[in-house]
């Protein structure tokens, strides 16, 4: 195996199969844009732990993970795909960024859940952007855009029950979405 990329939270390394990565939760923690670092025994333990029930149920729920094998308490292995450069936040509640820039008091539940997309780009900010600018700057098609949304809400319904049964609310989240890559092997 060969390492392949190293994030904030987690490594990424090459396997015997080019369409699956080993994916390694670390004991790193970042804030502030990776200003602040710190390391927490077992952090990977429980990130990893956390992520394997949550890929779980959503796929139990229909909606496709890139999930390929439980390896052991800090790995997986997941489908190699190509990330989207479009996040999508969810939000059920105002809170941080939205209050600021919208003038909305803390703790306001909306009455929908708000969706909203921003361009994958440390350098920029991760600015908002919406399905036009998606189509136009190639990052998504308009029928890529409505998936995502979709698939966001239907993200937010299963976390939104999940949360609740452990006696938490679901503010807000954000998740990225990949495009799943097909290679030949020969």
């Amino acid at each position: 195996m060969e390492p392949l990329y190293e994030g904030k939270a987690k490594k990424l390394f090459t396997t015997d199969d080019p369409n699956v990565l080993r994916m390694e939760f670390k004991d790193d923690a970042t804030a502030f844009n990776a200003e602040k670092k710190a390391q927490f025994e077992n952090k990977g333990k429980l990130n990893k732990a956390i992520t394997l029930l949550i890929y779980e149920m959503l796929e139990d729920h229909g909606v496709p993970t890139h999930l390929a094998d439980d390896i052991d308490e800090i790995t997986i292995d997941v489908k190699k795909v190509d990330i989207l450069l479009v996040e999508v936040i969810v939000r059920n509640v105002a809170a941080g960024s939205f209050s600021k820039r919208m003038g909305v008091k803390e703790g306001t539940h909306f009455k929908n859940p708000i969706v909203e997309f921003s361009y994958k780009s440390d350098e920029l900010g991760d600015p908002l952007i919406n399905d036009d600018y998606a189509r136009e700057m190639g990052l998504a098609t308009p029928e890529e855009s409505a998936f995502l949304k979709k698939q966001a809400l239907v993200v937010n319904l299963v976390l939104l029950e999940f949360f609740k049964e452990c006696g938490m609310r679901l503010i807000d989240f954000k998740i990225e979405f990949g495009r799943r890559r097909h290679h030949s092997s020969g």
